[in-house]
């Protein structure tokens, strides 16, 4: 710990040999941070630009993408920095602030999926209705929510830990996540609850209704015809992937805190990589190769600078 005009600093732990390592590990995760910035970007802009994507599967779509960008540059910029200095350190202040709008825009992801099941749902199950229901004012609403629910859920249990004590200076891990619990000196009950709730909220409820909408879609494509089989399989594919990509990181970035050190340090470093090299950039290859109308127009675009 270091302590200069009151600033509490936290060694994060859990690099493995990176002076030796430091060029390579920079290289790599500013070449993943670019192509995460610029996948992403493409699409939000494509659909953006092209009247024809401004349909609100398309507008979640976007935003999700959106929320990725937001997610990578709360984390990539503090890691690349880290690979270049002498200590990997962070601010306590900061830490909590980074690990509140990793959770925030972890939720957000969750909700964002939920709305994007729900709109798949009414346009498949009650496609005469959808016009009605999935309303300019509708999308907005849905939007507004996903990233404002998280957000209020999340400030709880960070405001709390603000002010506790901490008895450990050593956060294991390359980025501030729930392994900041392990920093205090005490548990806090009222914290556990609010942290228990946030994720109920946040990331509980929506998977069960999105597993529910789901369920539902193919109940009723498998007994309507073969039309309505194929717009549901070409769909709703690209947004189970997705769920099932995300599902998999957030379960294992929840269990984490509970193996504590016990975890294997390189198998740790390896898992929290992937949570944040891998999610980035799968969703807009999911969504650029799977939903034909994006597929369509990311062809165009491309074609564009093979003319010029």
């Amino acid at each position: 710990m270091e302590n200069e005009l009151n600033v509490t600093y936290i060694t994060l732990d859990g690099y493995v040999e990176v002076q030796k390592y430091k060029y390579l590990y920079f290289f790599c995760m500013f070449t993943v941070y670019i192509l995460i910035i610029c996948s992403n970007s493409t699409i939000v802009y494509l659909i953006w630009k092209h009247r024809d994507l401004h349909e609100p599967m398309y507008i979640f779509i976007a935003a999700l993408l959106l929320n990725s960008v937001l997610y990578s540059t709360n984390i990539y910029p503090k890691l690349l920095i880290d690979f270049l200095s002498e200590q990997q350190i962070i601010s306590y202040q900061a830490c909590l602030v980074q690990f509140y709008i990793c959770y925030s825009l972890g939720g957000s992801e969750f909700l964002l999926l939920a709305a994007m099941s729900y709109d798949r749902y009414v346009s498949i199950c009650k496609p005469l209705h959808y016009p009605t229901i999935m309303r300019k004012s509708t999308v907005s609403i849905f939007l507004v929510l996903a990233w404002l629910v998280p957000a209020c859920n999340v400030a709880v249990p960070t405001i709390l830990s603000a002010d506790m004590k901490l008895c450990n200076f050593f956060l294991n891990g390359i980025f501030c996540n729930n392994s900041i619990y392990s920093l205090h000196c005490v548990s806090s009950k009222a914290r556990s609850i609010f942290g228990s709730v946030a994720l109920t909220i946040s990331a509980l409820l929506p998977l069960l209704f999105i597993l529910f909408t789901y369920t539902r879609i193919f109940i009723i494509s498998y007994r309507s015809g073969r039309k309505v089989r194929n717009k549901a399989a070409q769909t709703v594919l690209p947004h189970l992937l997705v769920l099932l990509s995300f599902s998999c990181f957030s379960a294992y970035d929840v269990t984490i805190i509970r193996l504590g050190s016990d975890f294997p340090k390189i198998v740790r470093l390896i898992m929290t990589l992937q949570v944040i090299l891998y999610h980035p950039l799968f969703n807009p290859i999911i969504y650029g190769l799977k939903m034909k109308e994006i597929s369509k127009h990311l062809k165009m675009f491309f074609c564009q600078f093979k003319v010029i």
